[in-house]
């Protein structure tokens, strides 16, 4: 396999199509007579509705409806997957088991599996090259022996790739596409709008302050469900104030580990939001991903505290907003 490159480009910077090693990757998997009533009983969508061809977004929240983590959930191997970050997945994990000891469900890591990105303009035209089937928006996940592709829709074309780590080499072996490190796809994440949870931000925030409600996270239909009280209450009594931004900004230094987002407030600057995920790209371009109020707009002034020169950028998602 070709080595992964040490350099860090912005998103105008990256090629037409690469590779992304997503290393700081695993699952949650599920799997037993109940695992799809124990989940269903979990997380904020509607696992019933899930096939073997569907891709599911979804979070798991406690009991006050604050997220552990959210996901994609797929179906392998007869298993749920819930495939996230490894920096979320400690605290969702520990919960969902000491619930699960009730249910006829195991639930454990897989670690057996390794994950890889495709993306770009010519992605669909190399996976052919290699697969009979390829995953597309109406089939969004596709099982071709023993690999697993899943197409994820949005700005930017991108699929995933899931196997073992032997397998996926073999297959990315033939591929002569450059290979980044898993920050770049925490870059394409932000640039996406998909919410990227640290450890120190696990459990702090409600599912529509990050913004599940505006990519079908979240099902206000099939019943109770861990913390749905609260997210309900957010969505019909219209409580939630706050919703997750992609920004850019340029750079001098590095950001510091406690900074925070400025709002310009007359000749004063009052704080205006968290920042959950960063990538810092070699040429000072930096792209964030923030907690704001939702009512910021494209005319409010933002910096970064401890740059009080930057110029913090509010950028387009692919979705919309929904408030109520």
């Amino acid at each position: 396999m070709p080595k992964i490159e040490t350099n860090y480009p912005s998103l105008e910077q990256l090629p037409s199509t690469y590779l992304v090693s997503l290393s700081h990757y695993s699952a949650i998997s599920l799997i037993g007579d109940e695992q799809t009533k124990y989940l269903q009983g979990q997380v904020t969508c509607d696992v019933a509705t899930g096939t073997e061809h569907s891709l599911l977004v979804g979070a798991h929240c406690n009991a006050k409806g604050k997220v552990f983590s959210t996901f994609r959930l797929i179906n392998r191997n007869a298993a749920h997957l819930l495939i996230q970050p490894k920096a979320s997945i400690n605290s969702s994990i520990a919960e969902l088991k000491k619930f699960g000891v009730f249910a006829k469900v195991d639930i454990t890591l897989t670690d057996e599996l390794s994950f890889f990105a495709l993306a770009g303009d010519n992605a669909e035209n190399i996976l052919q090259n290699s697969f009979t089937r390829i995953p597309d928006s109406l089939n969004p996940v596709v099982q071709s022996d023993s690999t697993t592709l899943v197409y994820i829709a949005g700005k930017l074309t991108r699929y995933l790739l899931i196997d073992t780590a032997e397998i996926l080499e073999s297959i990315l072996a033939k591929v002569n596409l450059p290979i980044y490190p898993n920050t770049v796809w925490d870059l394409l994440e932000i640039s996406e709008g998909f919410v990227q949870l640290s450890h120190d931000s696990s459990g702090e925030y409600v599912p529509q302050m990050l913004n599940l409600q505006a990519i079908n996270g979240i099902s206000f239909t099939k019943g109770c469900y861990l913390g749905q009280e609260t997210v309900a209450r957010m969505q019909y009594l219209g409580k939630n104030k706050k919703a997750l931004f992609s920004l850019t900004t340029s750079l001098k230094q590095p950001l510091q580990a406690d900074d925070i987002i400025e709002k310009q407030l007359g000749e004063n600057w009052r704080k205006a939001g968290n920042i959950l995920s960063t990538y810092q790209a070699d040429n000072g371009q930096c792209y964030l991903q923030a907690v704001l109020s939702n009512d910021i707009t494209e005319a409010t002034q933002l910096r970064i505290k401890s740059q009080p020169e930057s110029k913090v950028v509010i950028q387009p998602l692919p979705y919309s907003l929904v408030t109520e």
